[in-house]
């Protein structure tokens, strides 16, 4: 029976998700509601969770020495490794319900979180390597646009015309002048893995889709847009808010791909113009503030109309065609 909101209500309401209470992540923070979600479910569907973490916000704010939020086997590493140490611990665990050493029935979900300085830049070449292998793990990205941890630097996941440490906005150049990079595509071409999009203002698509992540026999990841109250600078109530328009207005897609096959899970019958997810988040305000900023956009949204277009003609040309 497919999980639903509702029963992980009833399984969680006097048990613990595997993160405790108590963590120092900014109010209204998403990363904590994406790692709690993830937990919920390996949880509900039986699994034990082992955790590899690689360094940033979530990681520094909920394991503060002496003191963690974590509840579960948890490992922290380098912010670039965290895809390798959770494919070694993988083969590890392996080895030993070879030899016997724990049960062979027993269910474990390897799980990596990183953010995008860890995934999209640093971690890139650890991530490729575990997906090449064939480890069955997950790893899921939550992705906040810039380096956070590190007080709001850019990274290949920033958007062109938000405003960053490293590319600030100012009167010669708009900040960033890239798209951002499509790690999903990154990922699902190395063929043989499960890849999806996925936001907490939309839970029941994010549950689906870590509860198929979980069973795909093979390595899987989970991209979850994770905005920072802090630098993206919305209010601390807005943060779910805004991971819905992101959805509304194509900025982010939720979709999956399968082995090479595409779908695409969520199709709103109208959209809104991607200016609203701009013109709410305070971090384009210097953008805004531009003679060129409407240019900006309306290149924002050709790019965010043509992709979906995109999406859409891979859903139909991959039917069930899958690469392996």
């Amino acid at each position: 029976m497919p999980l639903t909101m509702k029963k992980l209500a009833e399984i969680f309401t006097n048990r613990e998700t595997g993160l405790t209470q108590g963590h120092r992540m900014c109010p209204g923070c998403v990363a904590p509601m994406t790692v709690k979600i993830v937990l919920m479910v390996a949880k509900a569907l039986g699994y034990e969770p082992v955790i590899g973490f690689a360094t940033g916000c979530m990681e520094v704010s909920s394991t503060i020495f002496p003191y963690t939020s974590w509840s579960v086997p948890y490992i922290h590493n380098a912010f670039e490794n965290v895809a390798a140490t959770i494919s070694g611990v993988e083969t590890a665990y392996r080895a030993l319900k070879k030899v016997g050493k724990i049960p062979s029935d027993k269910k474990y979900a390897f799980i990596a979180f990183g953010g995008d300085g860890g995934t999209y830049d640093i971690g890139l070449q650890a991530l490729s390597g575990a997906l090449e292998r064939g480890h069955k793990m997950l790893y899921v990205l939550y992705d906040n646009e810039g380096y956070m941890n590190t007080g709001n630097q850019r990274s290949g996941s920033t958007p062109p015309g938000a405003d960053t440490t490293t590319a600030p906005v100012g009167k010669a150049v708009a900040g960033k002048l890239q798209l951002k990079k499509n790690i999903v595509e990154i990922v699902a071409a190395h063929e043989n893995v499960y890849a999806a999009t996925v936001t907490p203002g939309e839970p029941m698509d994010f549950i689906n889709k870590v509860e198929k992540a979980l069973q795909f026999d093979g390595p899987a990841f989970i991209a979850s847009l994770s905005p920072c109250v802090r630098f993206w600078r919305i209010d601390e109530n807005k943060s779910v808010d805004i991971t819905k328009l992101a959805v509304q207005t194509k900025y982010w897609p939720l979709y999956e791909v399968e082995r090479g096959v595409y779908r695409v899970t969520r199709k709103p019958t109208s959209f809104k113009p991607v200016a609203e997810f701009v013109k709410a988040q305070g971090r384009f305000r210097l953008l805004l503030q531009r003679p060129d900023a409407e240019q900006i956009i309306s290149e924002l949204q050709n790019y965010v109309d043509k992709r979906w277009e995109r999406l859409l003609a891979l859903e139909e040309a991959t039917k069930d065609k899958p690469i392996r």
